[in-house]
């Protein structure tokens, strides 16, 4: 009886990785490609390495934009549905966004994140942070010279993720073994 268990944990296991990494990969192939911009902090983790924290300018939402218009301020963790259009440059900028889930117009993508509270926030703007803010990288790669931009697919659930960096607009990698 035990070794038909065990194998069912291994089983139940391998399925979980397995069918985690197919939606992963899945949403990386048929998601939408939008480019974001970016502004730069470089901090170290020492348990988990060198790292980015990629700060957007999407990520500061004017209260504007939400409708239903806000009447209150949102609380930290309140889910937020962010529209966003290609820009005049090779950009994507807010165009509308809500607590309530969108549908995108033809020209749209819809981000989904979390409103953060903190001493940044103004009385104008809602602070969302997408889960794209992390971006992990070698040793003594996590400061790059340039201006960084992030390539981000987008599925159709929101939740996006990071694609690709690029330093000055050549990709992370090739930037750094340019730098050595």
């Amino acid at each position: 009886m035990k070794p038909k268990l065990l194998v069912l944990v291994l089983a139940l296991q391998s399925a979980w990785i397995l069918a985690t990494t197919f939606q992963q990969e899945r949403a990386l192939r048929v998601g939408k490609i939008i480019m974001l911009e970016t502004e730069r902090v470089d901090p170290r983790d020492l348990l988990r390495g060198n790292y980015l924290i990629l700060n957007y300018k999407i990520s500061s939402v004017p209260t504007n934009m939400f409708s239903p218009p806000l009447r209150t301020e949102l609380t930290a963790g309140t889910k937020v549905f962010v529209a966003l259009k290609p820009g005049t440059n090779q950009f994507h900028a807010v165009s509308r966004a809500s607590t309530d889930k969108l549908e995108p117009d033809a020209d749209e993508v819809v981000l989904c994140g979390k409103s953060q509270w903190g001493w940044w926030n103004t009385t104008n703007a809602v602070r969302v942070e997408y889960g794209l803010e992390r971006y992990y990288v070698a040793e003594g790669r996590g400061n790059p010279r340039g201006k960084l931009t992030v390539q981000a697919v987008v599925p159709e659930s929101g939740n996006a993720s990071i694609k690709e960096v690029f330093v000055g607009g050549k990709p992370y990698v090739e930037a750094m073994k340019n730098s050595e």
